[in-house]
């Protein structure tokens, strides 16, 4: 049994991530791969629970420091517990954002450095990366819209922050793009979903033809 494959979707806020993990889980079991599609923070009661903390925090809530601590925790128990066991079943993985996540909002937002923030992931999660990391971009304008659309009460804690803040996020994802083209794939986010869609199966043809 050959092991499975890990891709994460990535981006910011409004960028669609949950809509292309949904379409592209159902596009593979169509192809006969069996798939586990989850999310962080979260993807295990241990890490939902974590989630609860970071998106609505007590009082003034947390720094980043604490945030990246938090989120190393939910992560390391997402990957021992849900992650790492499907990929030796051979099942592919799709995650709704994974450590880059961690890199560009506590990192390129928050400003801690990328290093600290990698030293996190090789200690709690083994130093697991994603076979290959969507990256799905879209314009300011436009993610706004889409997130007035789908939350009318308002963000959570860490969607809610200054279009800055954001800003130094989007800049971080395009950096990381940059360095590491070979796991990375800039997706244009613009356009309805099935547009959208079709571009990230294009970006998959390398990894789904091996699996045939």
């Amino acid at each position: 049994m050959s092991k499975g494959r890990f891709i994460a979707l990535e981006g910011g806020e409004g960028a669609g991530k949950s809509t292309q993990a949904r379409l592209l889980a159902d596009a593979l079991e169509q192809r006969g791969i069996a798939v586990v599609r989850t999310r962080e923070p979260g993807g295990t009661i241990g890490a939902e629970a974590i989630r609860q903390l970071l998106l609505h925090p007590p009082n003034e809530g947390w720094n980043p420091r604490a945030e990246a601590l938090l989120f190393a925790a939910a992560r390391a128990d997402h990957v021992e517990k849900l992650i790492r066991p499907a990929l030796d079943e051979g099942r592919w993985v799709i995650c709704d954002r994974f450590i880059d996540s961690t890199r560009a909002y506590q990192g390129g937002g928050g400003g801690l450095s990328d290093e600290d923030i990698r030293a996190l992931h090789r200690l709690g999660s083994e130093d697991l990366y994603p076979d290959l990391t969507l990256l799905i971009e879209l314009r300011p304008e436009a993610a706004q819209k889409r997130l007035a659309a789908r939350d009318p009460d308002g963000s959570d804690a860490i969607g809610g922050r200054s279009a800055a803040y954001h800003a130094r996020v989007a800049a971080a994802f395009a950096a990381f793009a940059e360095a590491e083209p070979a796991r990375f794939v800039r997706i244009d986010g613009e356009g309805e979903p099935d547009e959208i869609h079709a571009r990230v199966l294009a970006a998959l043809t390398p990894l789904l033809e091996t699996a045939q």
